[in-house]
């Protein structure tokens, strides 16, 4: 299942302000349209929702919070499989648990910061490309500058 992220609301728009809201605005608020919501609960990254009293899930802040997170370590590329990980042992609130969510982080860290390295190699030799063409088009520009001014 691919995970669609639209532009999320901001936390202060005014959908429901009451501590807690539909699968709808949470929807609207996290940019997560409410099909991947229900597939994050179905595999476990995020809790089932309390329901209210006509069985419609209700959601609050932190719910909202800890979507953010994922939504951020999904979008650096995160595997689902590390993510899962991530929030069973967020759940079972041990101090193993604590250390190895905080190794998951670290790890990934180090991820990140190679790519981003590996990115910034890209970035020069792309850097230096355009250079090349920009210099290209002033000595094409000189010459043809004059050509004109000699007619």
């Amino acid at each position: 299942m691919t995970t669609s992220v639209r532009t999320p609301v901001p936390p202060s728009a005014s959908l429901t302000d009451q501590g807690s809201f539909s699968i709808a605005e949470m929807s609207a608020r996290s940019g997560l349209s409410a099909d991947t919501l229900r597939y994050y609960e179905r595999i476990g990254l995020i809790d089932p929702p309390a329901r209210n009293t006509a069985g419609r899930r209700t959601y609050v802040r932190e719910d909202l919070d800890w979507l953010g997170f994922l939504i951020k370590m999904r979008s650096t590329g995160l595997p689902l499989r590390a993510l899962r990980e991530y929030a069973s042992l967020r759940r079972a609130r041990t101090e193993a648990g604590a250390g190895r969510r905080k190794q998951i982080l670290l790890d990934y860290q180090r991820d990140i910061r190679s790519r981003i390295a590996a990115l910034e190699v890209c970035l020069e030799t792309l850097d230096g490309k355009i250079d090349n063409y920009e210099q290209i088009e002033r000595k094409l520009a000189a010459v043809s500058g004059g050509d004109s001014a000699a007619s």
